[in-house]
């Protein structure tokens, strides 16, 4: 099964906890803190792998977490780090956040990595609070959390040159008798319901990857039919062979055909319609396709475009084709894709102050809850520093300038406490 769009969740691992302990051995009594530190959680990588082809494994797993740091240990031993998780995914892969939908990061290259996650940081053991005057400090910080996100996969076929047209024009007998790839082909429409893709590797010909699109009608660009599922795979290509049916006989204009696939594309990109083309007219061994193929040329002759005269199912004019295909790369400077990066904001710390139906000042916020998780209220050290941190934060000043009053109630989640001056 070919899958070319996945969205799925993936999280970092969280930190470990720092650690509250003291010394206790024989002969020191009083032992100092010795708390450690937590580890760091693993981050989340995606990482891309040469052998896979398809975002299947998406399908099937759509939750992926690293590992957590471990917790501090007692004689300042180091909580350890948590492992990356390696997602591996197939070249050619575009990493968008799904709620914005702007683009992270395009892996093309063979073994290049993204951290689209990073691990939150280990929290310090009580060890690092001890100062002159708080020497036995009974607390100590939990683990940062782990950067966390919806991610859309979208892969775009790393191809040099695509075969476009309508469905049933010979594109997949183009295809199987230029490269070794072996397509499902039919005499229906929509036969080809995935991109196929090939190595044209002919004698006296540069060899170059070939990719058959499946076929695009009026509309594609809506979702009509198959086309917009897979006119992204059209996006990287440096040429595009435009597979036109010489015959008419499916009752359809040539010409018309023409306009109509290259208005889908301008619809869908007004780059990809800019792409250079090669206009080949198929079935030329059909009686009655040589008027076709004369008003085709004098009419693409206005654009510069060259018409080649094939037939796809005798293997008639293909290797004059790929041949000036093969040329024409030589000859193509490639463009870096532009697109604007992806920029996560920073994540702070941040409250909020209000006051409350009974007259309470309430303080909520990230801040909040991870500056309890560092405390411990019973403890008269440990509330010093709470009272410390507040400050430091500006949350005293803050609450002076709302009018607080010695006495006056302060609620912190499930903490409250009277503000004295």
């Amino acid at each position: 099964m070919f899958v070319d769009v996945a969205k799925i969740y993936v999280k970092a691992g969280d930190g470990g906890h720092g650690c509250v302990s003291f010394r206790r051995e024989k002969y020191v009594p009083f032992g100092g803190p010795d708390g450690g530190d937590g580890g760091r959680g693993g981050d989340v990588i995606f990482k891309v792998d040469p052998n896979m082809r398809t975002l299947l494994d998406f399908k099937y797993q759509k939750k992926y977490e690293a590992q957590r740091g471990e917790n501090g240990g007692t004689n300042n031993k180091f909580g350890k780090d948590g492992e990356d998780l390696i997602i591996k995914v197939p070249a050619g892969t575009v990493i968008k956040d799904a709620e914005s939908g702007r683009i992270m990061a395009d892996l093309v290259d063979e073994g290049q990595e993204f951290v689209v996650c990073k691990g939150g940081r280990g929290g310090r053991g009580n060890s690092r609070f001890a100062t002159p005057t708080r020497q036995a400090p009974n607390f100590a910080e939990p683990g940062m959390p782990g950067e966390e996100r919806w991610v859309t996969l979208e892969l775009k076929l790393l191809a040099d040159v695509g075969l476009i047209g309508f469905p049933n024009v010979g594109k997949s007998t183009i295809l199987s008798m230029v490269t070794g790839a072996k397509p499902k082909i039919a005499n229906y429409h929509f036969t080809t319901l995935t991109p196929n893709l090939g190595v044209v590797d002919m004698q006296g010909i540069k060899s170059f990857v070939l990719a058959d699109i499946p076929g695009l009608i009026e509309g594609a660009h809506e979702g009509v039919g198959l086309g917009i599922d897979f006119l992204r795979h059209v996006e990287r290509t440096k040429v595009l062979i435009h597979v036109i049916d010489a015959s008419g006989i499916e009752g359809r204009d040539p010409i018309d055909d023409f306009y109509k696939i290259n208005e889908e594309l301008k619809l869908y990109s007004e780059k990809l319609s800019k792409k250079p083309q090669v206009v080949v007219a198929n079935k030329c061994d059909i009686p009655g396709s040589e008027e076709n193929v004369k008003r085709l040329r004098e009419e693409l002759s206005k654009h510069g475009i060259e018409v080649f005269e094939v037939s796809a199912a005798t293997n008639k004019g293909l290797k004059e084709v790929m041949f000036y295909v093969s040329n024409m790369l030589d000859n193509i400077v490639e463009e870096k894709e532009d697109y604007e990066v992806y920029v996560p904001e920073e994540k702070r710390f941040t409250y909020t102050i209000r006051r409350d139906d009974d007259g309470s000042y309430v303080i909520e916020g990230s801040f909040v809850d991870r500056l309890l998780l560092s405390v411990n209220i019973y403890d008269s050290e440990s509330l010093k520093y709470f009272h410390k941190a507040l400050e430091k934060r500006g949350i005293i000043e803050e609450l002076k300038k709302m009018g607080i009053q010695d006495g006056d109630l302060v609620r912190m989640n499930d903490f409250e406490f009277e503000f004295v001056e």
